[in-house]
């Protein structure tokens, strides 16, 4: 009987420890879920042409005359026209952290894929005489890879004078003003809020929700989000903008916020 308990004991014992591993392996992997949305489910791409099939009706109703004009479109890059679900793919496989060093060997490949309706937009866009600039954090180093990345799919005005990416400043709202004062800015696209105004920069998750009901009006209008459940301004917010959480702190902070039944 004493053996058998051992035995028993033993069994419970490896299964609790490999019970245990499990939770802390899909603990590591927390984007895993929301890669595979991005790059596996009809969803996401059926979110994505939602989007664009709205910015297009918005389009339709701005007057022009097809020909040069003072009409610009502001638009983000990275998963709002192109999709860099692969780098974060591949740091899962690897089990690697984001860091700025893979982060451009990837861009420097030129290899992202349009979201799903981005291009045809984009274009329809051009068609009507309107000026896109793409306004970005990625790095002024990667202007040149992502002029080719953008030309590999005819995307319009992909050059240096209407990419505006990072220097010194992550927030974009300056650059946006640089655009305001020459142009007439019709519409604005981007997966994370602080892509449309500064009013989101460095607010918590209920003030950024309160700032979202504030501009209740322009969500489908002026304008327009692409969907982004891996990562953005609403992930920071999540840990308090704070940086250097270990893995238990930033695990600790979310379950914190998490709200069940009462």
């Amino acid at each position: 009987m004493k053996h058998l308990f051992l035995v028993l004991s033993f069994f419970t014992t490896a299964t609790f420890a490999q019970d245990s591993a499990l939770v802390k392996q899909v603990g590591e992997d927390i984007k895993l879920l929301p890669v595979l949305w991005q790059q596996q489910s009809a969803e996401y791409r059926a979110l994505c042409y939602q989007a664009f099939n709205l910015a297009t009706l918005r389009l339709e109703k701005i007057k022009t005359s097809g020909k040069a004009n003072n009409y610009a479109i502001i638009t983000d890059i990275d998963e709002t026209i192109l999709d860099n679900s692969y780098y974060e793919a591949q740091r899962i496989k690897d089990h690697t952290e984001f860091d700025m060093q893979t982060w451009k060997q990837w861009t420097y490949k030129a290899s992202a894929t349009p979201v799903p309706g981005a291009v045809e937009f984009l274009q329809k866009a051009k068609q009507k005489g309107i000026t896109i600039f793409y306004v970005s954090n990625r790095d002024t180093s990667e202007v040149k890879s992502t002029i080719l990345n953008l030309k590999k799919f005819q995307l319009p005005d992909a050059d240096a004078n209407h990419l505006l990416f990072y220097s010194n400043k992550s927030s974009k709202e300056e650059r946006r003003q640089i655009i305001s004062k020459k142009y007439n800015v019709v519409m604005l696209l981007g997966d994370n809020l602080n892509d449309f105004t500064q009013l989101f920069e460095k607010k918590s998750s209920n003030d950024r929700k309160t700032e979202t009901d504030n501009v209740k009006n322009e969500w489908g209008n002026k304008f327009i989000v692409l969907p982004n459940a891996t990562y953005g301004e609403w992930e920071n917010a999540l840990y308090d903008y704070e940086r250097k959480l270990t893995p238990e702190q930033r695990d600790k902070k979310l379950k914190d916020k998490l709200t069940g039944i009462e």
